[in-house]
């Protein structure tokens, strides 16, 4: 029965074998203290593991194969980083293993201590075709298992959406604010110009802004211009004038404008094109500063989002575009959605990856609590939960299951999940 190498990585750590009169193949008596700790890069795979072979006490890394043969087929035989394997675990014993030294290294064998049904479970999950691999069992996991897998999974989620934020600081020289307005800028372009709007914040930093943000039209000129949108010539006296401006505002800085064709309008709605959302952008920098400072001192999230509170004025309350009207006067915010997704993806990350950076437990507490305040993501992965049954109230149970489907499901990580742990056992 073929199954893979990781069903006996899952075995060993849970110690999922019969344990009576351990032995290993050359009849040494074996008894397991630790199993020692699951490692997931270069390497044995488990390390720092207490194990007694006859009489002496060993302590060092475990390797696992489903072969013994696998060691030489995995070039370890060459590889010194090995030499230090106190044993070696495998479902079929077929070749006899040496150190370097000479020394034998000790194998244990499991292939008749692991039960045919855990094997047969994995494997009915490993192999099953629907997009959810437990969808038939799951209706068999207790609510609690699922739930405290959830909390676990969100927190998972948020260390792994800050790692850029980490990425960023050590580029800038953790100038907090920076960073956040290239997140921020990011976000504002949605997934279908989220590439194009960070590039507008790279090549337009926040200082330039800054110097000119007590002037909306002066923070405008200086945002669509470098976003490419005054490259051409207009008709209409408004933007005519934030070309002008904006000519002489980058000769100043020295900036050069971006490809306008790098925007995408197509198959949007006209509130959210790209014109419309850096007309907010520029709205949001001329009536902030030092957001994310604010972002540190706001305890509440209704009081923070009184910055995103934004609407559009002049010139935009008649156009989706340069010189193309709209057919009435309509103001334009953002919407809930928008910010809903700046909380979930620019204002809760930088508060946790704050929090773990000062050692803070506040923050953290408070990016996982605003999250429990945002509403939940609509979407197809979460619409396949609720109708197995998962409760989705909010963005914290959201993220979880997003992150659940794409890094557990999608990959058939299903012996790493506490949802597969409990089908399995």
């Amino acid at each position: 029965m073929l199954f893979p190498e990781s069903l006996l990585h899952y075995v060993w750590k849970f110690r999922l074998f019969d344990h009576n009169s351990l032995k290993s193949t050359n009849s040494e008596t074996i008894e397991i203290e630790h199993p020692g700790y699951h490692n997931r890069h270069a390497g044995p795979d488990f390390s720092e593991a207490r194990i007694r072979i006859a009489e002496t006490l060993w302590v060092g890394q475990v390797e696992i194969h489903l072969s013994s043969s696998d060691w030489v087929r995995h070039g370890h035989n060459q590889d010194g980083a090995y030499d230090n394997v106190i044993l070696h675990v495998v479902f079929n014993h077929d070749y006899e293993l040496y150190r370097n030294d000479g020394s034998l290294i000790p194998t244990l064998e499991l292939k008749s201590r692991i039960s045919q049904d855990i094997i047969r479970r994995s494997l009915m999950l490993l192999n099953s075709p629907e997009r959810i691999p437990c969808a038939t069992h799951f209706k068999d996991v207790p609510e609690l298992t699922v739930q405290m897998w959830l909390e676990r999974l969100v927190v998972e989620r948020l260390e792994m959406k800050t790692e850029a934020i980490s990425r960023e600081l050590a580029q800038n020289k953790n100038h907090w604010e920076s960073a956040f307005y290239v997140f921020l800028a990011k976000n504002f372009g949605t997934a279908v110009n989220a590439e194009p709007f960070e590039h507008l914040a790279r090549t337009l930093p926040l200082g330039v802004l800054a110097k000119h943000k007590d002037s909306l039209f002066q923070t405008e000129a200086l945002l669509m211009g470098q976003a490419g949108f005054l490259e051409e010539e207009f008709e209409d006296e408004y933007p005519q004038k934030l070309k002008s401006e904006y000519y002489f505002l980058s000769r100043k800085f020295g900036l050069n404008p971006m490809n306008v064709s790098s925007w995408k309008f197509g198959k949007m709605r006209p509130a959210a094109f790209p014109t419309i959302r850096i007309a907010l952008f520029a709205q949001l920098i001329h009536n902030s500063s030092h957001l994310f400072s604010k972002l540190l001192e706001t305890e509440d999230l209704p009081d923070f989002k009184k910055h995103f509170d934004l609407k559009v004025s002049g010139y935009w309350l008649e156009h989706y575009r340069f010189g193309d009207d709209s057919q009435k006067r309509q103001q334009k915010s953002l919407g809930d959605s928008t910010f809903h997704n700046i909380v979930i993806n620019t204002l809760v990350p930088f508060l946790f990856i704050y929090g773990h950076i000062m050692q803070s437990d506040e923050f953290c507490d408070r990016a996982l609590l605003w999250l429990e305040k945002t509403g939940a993501e609509e979407n197809g992965v979460v619409k396949m939960w609720q109708e197995l049954g998962v409760k989705v109230e909010n963005a914290h149970q959201s993220q979880a299951l997003l992150h659940l489907k794409k890094h557990y499901c999608d990959q058939k990580h299903c012996l790493d999940c506490s949802i597969g742990n409990k089908i399995l056992r």
